[in-house]
């Protein structure tokens, strides 16, 4: 507790004396990972309201490996995005975590980040509908593993959850030497059960069958992206498993000419789904 106030205070600092923009960065304080962790938050215009007392549902929007907490926002206006669809975005720097707790870098636990320190930070510093019914995550590439890593984990905290081209099975031999990972989690040949659990597929074919079911979750990917194979593995472990959920493939490649339109699809599923 005394840590997440301490949090609270440090973001309170750096938004005093200014008046809040629709589309805003803050700075959170986190021992968790390296340095100030940015983030990028989007509001409705309604929000921006004098009188207006609503709270929104939250959608978190994770970017993929290379990129940081501006990436939606120099891709799409994030206000417009947040109006019409009447939430909360929410755009934190995922760095190069693939937004697990790193086993070798003590300064790059990313999971505990997002779960213990932005997500209570978040819904004190906004007016957010604090439940998993009302929040809503999504990414991709990495980020779409991480959003369906961290829904799958804590359902506690998000009822909601979507990727796009996520990598949701990093133990398929052409991966072992991209996207920082074995930095992360040492070389996958002396850690081959380490990168299995850290992967979404695992968590898909081991985590209780009820405790997925407590998420709503889409699926989407290109039939010309190089993670287009281990999405329909996934896909037929939840048919397998009877995990219920929406997979969405269709032509397109790893690239925003694909991810620009996956991301309405995604807000219209949200839109059906929060709770408000």
């Amino acid at each position: 507790m005394k840590k997440i106030i301490l949090i609270l205070l440090a973001v309170a600092a750096s938004l005093a004396g200014r008046a809040m923009e629709q589309v805003d960065t803050i700075t959170v304080s986190t021992s968790r990972i390296a340095s100030p962790a940015r983030c990028v938050v989007a509001v409705p215009d309604s929000y921006m309201d004098q009188a207006d007392t609503t709270h929104y549902p939250v959608v978190y929007l994770l970017h993929g490996f290379g990129d940081d907490h501006r990436y939606y926002a120099s891709k799409t206006p994030l206000d417009e995005l947040a109006t019409q669809y009447g939430v909360i975005i929410v755009c934190p720097d995922g760095r190069k975590s693939w937004y697990w707790d790193s086993p070798l870098q003590s300064d790059l636990h990313m999971e505990s980040y997002i779960t213990c320190d932005l997500v209570p930070t978040v819904d004190r510093l906004y007016r957010t509908i604090a439940r998993p019914s009302s929040r809503a995550i999504n990414g991709l590439s990495m980020g779409g593993h991480g959003a369906l890593w961290l829904a799958m984990r804590h359902p506690d905290l998000w009822g909601n959850a979507a990727s796009m081209s996520g990598g949701v099975d990093i133990t398929r031999p052409k991966f072992h030497k991209k996207w920082a990972m074995s930095k992360s989690l040492g070389a996958y040949e002396s850690h081959p059960s380490r990168w299995k659990q850290h992967s979404v597929k695992y968590l898909a074919e081991t985590l209780p069958a009820d405790t997925l079911r407590q998420v709503n979750m889409m699926v989407m990917c290109g039939t010309e992206d190089f993670f287009y194979t281990v999405n329909c593995d996934l896909d037929a472990v939840m048919n397998t498993r009877k995990i219920p959920h929406t997979y969405v493939t269709g032509p397109g490649n790893h690239s925003w000419a694909y991810w620009k339109d996956a991301l309405v699809a995604i807000m219209e599923f949200f839109d059906r789904n929060l709770a408000r």
